[in-house]
């Protein structure tokens, strides 16, 4: 775990989902191929040569796959789409009873919300599989919220807004510096990178 920049006062954190909230690399590796390989039969490609051109865009653009594939040719809406219909995160996670204890225990002093590029469905749908109950989270800003994937500054303004906190006073909890710190950061924010969610166990 690395911190950047803490507030004195915190007053909401503002949580990515995956990486983050469960540790499962085989589920997280399916969220990547999986729309890849439906990307390259509309494409008349194959799998692997499809990965390879995205692997390629990505080591030039570090960015989200959302915001890789809106460069292929597939939009915000067509990508919230397919996530929906592609991912099913109750057949690869379990409940976390050390997890949902950790984010109630937060949620007693401190506002709660989860900003992740997937659609509010699939974020619905995992923390189900993780036998949390969304209503601990105030908030959850999703795909299909603002249009626009992380880094985009328009979840994390949407998440503060609906927080009705400032960002002085709100930190966000990611696995990615990149995707989930730098620009909270720059909008103010503190920012905590987690390796997985044995480090967010540690947080209150």
């Amino acid at each position: 775990m690395r911190t950047y920049s803490l507030p004195t006062k915190i007053s909401a954190l503002l949580f990515d989902m995956d990486g983050t909230l469960y540790t499962n690399p085989a589920y997280a590796q399916s969220q990547i191929d999986l729309p890849i390989k439906r990307l390259a039969v509309l494409q008349g490609k194959s799998f692997e040569q499809m990965q390879a051109e995205i692997a390629e865009f990505r080591a030039k653009f570090a960015t989200s796959l959302g915001n890789v594939f809106l460069a292929f040719g597939v939009s915000i809406e067509e990508s919230i789409r397919w996530r929906e219909e592609l991912y099913e995160p109750t057949k690869s996670l379990c409940h976390d009873s050390r997890l949902r204890e950790t984010l109630i225990r937060l949620s007693t002093s401190r506002k709660l919300a989860l900003v992740t590029n997937n659609p509010t469905l699939v974020a619905q749908k995992t923390l189900t599989a993780l036998g949390v109950d969304d209503r601990i989270f105030s908030v959850i800003v999703g795909l299909d919220t603002c249009k626009v994937s992380k880094p985009h500054t328009a979840p994390f303004l949407k998440a503060v807004e609906l927080l009705g906190v400032p960002c002085s006073e709100c930190v966000s909890i990611g696995d990615r510096f990149d995707i989930d710190i730098a620009v909270p950061l720059s909008l103010g924010m503190g920012g905590i990178i987690v390796n997985g969610v044995e480090d967010v166990y540690s947080l209150p």
